[in-house]
């Protein structure tokens, strides 16, 4: 459904982005692991429309993209849950989610909005509960559930997460990385730029492991999560572990609890 070519992009005079190319099929999670610095957010800003490309292309079933604009990429179905969550403190849960239907606002009108609301509220229900609260009153965790709830309101065909578990406690990364992989099943491909390393690729379909713009490695999220290199590397194994205190430790262990629950019994890799 996605396919990008030889993208290059960057800020000024610094190329991040340096030929890259890498796709994803619909009803897919393929996702971007690697050190920071080494282009995820790039990427996903670049797909999404928020950072020009100085060449390549992003063709979306077939369609070059990449010279459209943040709006018109929104509506072709391109959704992007933006790093830090960046939704607005001073709105309420209900406010906040409107305005990821902004863009559709007219064509739904009111009854519409509020049926969209529901419809993907049933994701949802701490924000179901809560959807009168100040968005700042909200949980770190809670404020997640908003945002990607809010990039859903224009129902997408193609999801972008950048970061999703970004300052999250342990137990609420799981929740998050469980809550992804459930959109799956709804039908959405799915993009996922994570420093995760261990939860990303233990619900990717695909991933790509980038380092200085480029893909290093890729491959299956299972082949990779088993890749001795990228478990050194990546997923705090072997060497790269030596010296790791209790509370490393204790997240480790939560995490790998976590990681249960969403691969389910039985399918642990």
């Amino acid at each position: 459904m996605l396919a990008i070519e030889e993208l290059e992009a960057g800020y000024g005079d610094a190329r991040v982005l340096q030929g890259i190319s890498l796709g994803v099929a619909a009803h897919e999670i393929v996702a971007l692991i690697g050190a920071n610095g080494s282009g995820k957010t790039t990427l996903a800003r670049a797909v999404s429309g928020l950072l020009p490309v100085n060449s390549g292309r992003i063709l979306l079933d077939g369609d070059p993209i990449e010279r459209l604009s943040p709006r018109a990429r929104l509506g072709l179905g391109i959704a992007q849950v933006p790093e830090g969550r960046q939704i607005v403190f001073g709105l309420t849960v209900r406010e906040n989610l409107r305005l990821g239907a902004y863009t559709q606002r007219y064509r739904l009108g009111e009854r519409g909005l509020a049926q969209r609301t529901a419809e993907v509220c049933r994701h949802f229900p701490a924000l179901l509960e809560r959807r009168d609260a100040l968005a700042g009153n909200l949980s770190g965790g809670q404020q997640q559930m908003l945002a990607i709830a809010r990039a859903l309101m224009i129902k997408p065909r193609l999801l972008v997460l950048d970061e999703p578990s970004l300052g999250l406690a342990p137990v609420l990364v799981a929740e998050i990385f469980r809550l992804i992989a459930g959109l799956r099943k709804d039908g959405l491909a799915i993009l996922l730029s994570e420093q995760n390393a261990r939860m990303s690729l233990a619900i990717a379909d695909r991933a790509y492991v980038i380092e200085k713009g480029r893909v290093a490695l890729e491959g299956t999220g299972a082949a990779l999560l088993g890749n001795p290199e990228v478990a050194e590397r990546y997923l705090g194994v072997g060497k790269g572990a030596a010296g790791a205190g209790e509370e490393s430790e204790s997240r480790h262990a939560v995490l790998v609890r976590g990681l249960a629950q969403i691969l389910g019994a039985g399918a642990a890799r």
